[in-house]
């Protein structure tokens, strides 16, 4: 348990790397569990220091837990952007949308294609998502399981799907 608390705590701050003075938070956006780790480091007796940490990881590990607080590495939240490419959802304080790392485009395999009500295609990828055309736009290969395809975002929240090296058709995502 001691290892996991220490791994915590030094994850915690190479994720929050700064300074930070005993009595003032890192970030106003970080848990206030973490601002209180990361602010024992300002303590400058060893033994107080070390006290601090041990009261503090265990608070940590305690949030952790309880899931008050959540930790992601930034893989996990590229995979979690990725699987929601296409959703309008809030960015969540830039957690899962917007920044440098926002996704533009995504690729992915054809596992099924099916019609939607308006005679457009419903588009099933390999990885679960699925995206119905909203436009009427012939798409001249018809697409096969196992094509390959691009969404790339549009204007305006806007999507569209090429199968293969074929123009895109506007789209939207299902789930």
């Amino acid at each position: 348990m001691r290892k996991y608390l220490m791994a915590a705590a030094a994850a915690a701050g190479l994720i929050l790397a700064g300074t930070a003075d005993a009595g003032k938070p890192v970030n106003t956006t970080v848990p206030a569990q973490i601002q209180r780790l990361l602010a024992c480091r300002s303590v400058t007796d060893n033994a107080a220091r070390l006290a601090c940490f041990d009261r503090e990881t265990q608070t940590v590990a305690g949030a952790f837990s309880s899931g008050d607080v959540v930790a992601l590495d930034r893989e996990k939240v590229r995979s979690t952007r990725r699987s929601l490419f296409g959703f309008h959802i809030p960015t969540l304080g830039n957690v899962f949308g917007g920044g440098e790392d926002e996704i533009k485009q995504v690729e992915g395999v054809l596992a099924g294609v099916g019609t939607n009500a308006d005679g457009g295609y419903v588009f099933r990828l390999e990885d679960g998502a699925r995206w119905s055309q909203t436009d009427g736009k012939p798409i001249a290969l018809e697409p096969q399981r196992g094509d390959k395809v691009l969404i790339k975002r549009g204007a305006m929240g806007s999507y569209f799907l090429s199968v293969g090296r074929q123009p895109g058709v506007r789209v939207e995502r299902l789930n």
